[in-house]
């Protein structure tokens, strides 16, 4: 999983504000999400010169004049849109490389923000092609590994250019020169931007030549293919899973909230093998299906008391695109392909090994510096660790019964750890979860969020549910605006819970639409993608579980 959620780690340039191409987007952002993933998704603004009027308003991906047409695009129109934005990005990156190699030396407003607007379309519809890539649709999937070689091949190109990097050096040197450290805000802001180029550049292989290029674009190729393929094993794998229950004396004690998010699912499940069945979720009777999503499997560990039933969720969850798991692809062997592949790039790229190669895009100093870190903090925590798993342990032998007597069970397994954990903090808190539950509900939390964010950050947030399209019926949508001024500052989509069956799992933020001088897009707008549990009172669908 942790592999699968770093990507390829191709680099294409971080122009300008924070944008650039992630060809190799894949949605795993799950608790892995929070890299995440992302690094995940593609950040960009909308709009460019050079495309067909008519193409856009028959392709609502092509429609850039303000937010996403969510509701508008299907799988068909990913293709078509991708080869229109490819035509024109080259056509318009050789013109500005031409450009550049004739005017060198340039300033930086010749440089960063003309590769900004560039960019901007392409990055716009890969973007949302990424995100929606999100809901596990098999025909949006199979476009989308369709188009992401040829958006691979273009990012290599850009990160590859020498005119485009030449200048970039060019602008680093005149700057040494007139202005070095400089207390200027806004020109140290352009100054970080074109370091932050010049280094990723060099580590998308620009300095290459011969068989090390060549075999350095391979090696990002096929990075991005096998990272896109690894989390769509991992998504395939945890929804083939569902473990059905009949009996109410396996869910003794169980929270009323869990057991509903089961019988929902059950339900939800039965609908969608028979169009016809008229099974209504009940709480109390059942039946309840728990699947590996991440509510239903934490309210599993944490509340089943049937140990048999907790070893079948920890080890299904544990073995998901496996070799132990027959239900998806196995991730095996795009592990050691993955770490092969990094081990090579970072050689090619003259790093002893990938660790090298990852810290140089981070604060850490050394890989030895990161391993001193990871020690000290074993240090501190593995006793205290330790001491605790005692405690739980201790309490399983006391209130477990025959079953969990120190005679029968030395030790607690792997899927007992998380049940009494939960059991211990019960009984020092004398406070269940469940009891908490009714103060937590979403727009409690929500106004309450919002009202701290008033007041610290002087900001109010709108919700606007109907000024922006959305990918689903749960997806809110929010407007943040100066609490002085009443100006509009930015937006973002709130998608807040788990659907197992058309949603990757995890939680993740990205970009929608980036804030920009050079594309003239001053209200960036953001994703917010959450796992929480559905409400109990929503009718369940088919598409939900």
């Amino acid at each position: 999983r942790k592999l699968g959620s770093q990507f390829a780690n191709w680099d294409s340039a971080h122009f300008g504000t924070n944008i650039y191409i992630a060809a190799q987007t894949s949605a795993t952002f799950p608790s892995t999400s929070r890299r995440f993933a992302a690094r995940s998704l593609v950040a960009m603004a909308s709009s460019t010169a050079g495309s067909n009027a008519d193409a856009e308003n028959q392709n609502p991906l092509l429609d850039t004049s303000g937010l996403p047409k969510f509701a508008s695009i299907e799988p068909k129109h990913l293709t078509p849109a991708v080869q229109s934005v490819l035509s024109d990005f080259e056509r318009d990156f050789e013109s500005l490389e031409s450009k550049l190699a004739a005017t060198a030396p340039g300033s930086y407003d010749d440089v960063l923000p003309e590769v900004e607007r560039v960019q901007e379309k392409l990055g716009y519809v890969w973007g949302v092609a990424g995100h929606l890539n999100g809901k596990n649709s098999d025909d949006l999937r199979a476009a989308y590994e369709e188009n992401q070689p040829k958006v691979v091949e273009l990012s290599s190109k850009v990160s590859q250019s020498k005119a485009l990097f030449e200048a970039l050096k060019s602008i680093e040197r005149s700057w040494e020169a007139s202005s070095p450290g400089t207390e200027d805000f806004k020109v140290a802001q352009m100054q970080r931007a074109v370091d932050l180029n010049i280094r990723s550049m060099t580590l998308g292989g620009v300095g290459l030549e011969g068989a090390d290029k060549e075999r350095f674009n391979e090696i990002k190729m096929r990075l991005a293919e096998l990272s896109t393929k690894f989390s769509n094993n991992v998504l395939d794998a945890t929804k083939a899973f569902g473990m059905t229950v009949d009996d109410p004396k396996d869910f003794e004690g169980v929270p009323s909230s869990a057991k509903g998010m089961w019988a929902a699912a059950y339900a939800a499940h039965a609908k969608a093998e028979d169009a016809d069945s008229t099974v209504e979720p009940d709480a109390e009777k059942g039946p309840w299906r728990v699947t590996l999503d991440g509510p239903s499997y934490i309210a599993a560990m944490s509340h089943l008391p049937n140990r048999t039933l907790r070893e079948k969720v920890y080890k299904g969850y544990l073995t998901r695109a496996s070799e132990l798991n027959d239900s998806a692809g196995s991730n095996v062997p795009l592990i050691y392909e993955i770490l092969e592949l990094k081990a090579e790039m970072a050689k090619v790229l003259g790093y002893d090994n990938y660790a090298e190669l990852s810290l140089a895009r981070k604060m850490a100093p050394s890989v030895d510096a990161v391993r001193e870190l990871s020690d000290l903090i074993a240090d501190k925590a593995l006793p205290a660790a330790i001491k605790e798993l005692e405690e739980i342990t201790a309490l399983a032998h006391k209130n477990g019964g025959e079953e969990y007597a120190e005679e029968a069970m030395e030790k607690l397994a792997p899927w007992d750890v998380t049940f009494w954990s939960e059991r211990l903090k019960e009984s020092k808190f004398e406070l269940k979860e469940e009891e908490l539950r009714p103060y937590f509900e979403l727009n409690a939390v929500l106004d309450g969020m919002f009202s701290l964010f008033e007041r610290i950050f002087n900001i109010e947030v709108r919700r606007a549910d109907g000024e922006a399209e959305v990918w689903n019926d749960d997806v809110m949508f929010f407007n943040v605006h100066d609490k002085e001024s009443g100006d509009h500052i930015a937006s973002f989509f709130l998608d807040p819970y788990s659907r197992p069956a058309d949603k990757r799992p995890g939680a993740w933020m990205d970009v929608c639409i980036g804030k920009s001088d050079a594309c003239k897009r001053d209200v960036p707008v953001a994703y917010l993608t959450c796992n929480g549990s559905p409400p109990r009172w929503r009718q369940a669908k088919s598409d939900d579980f």
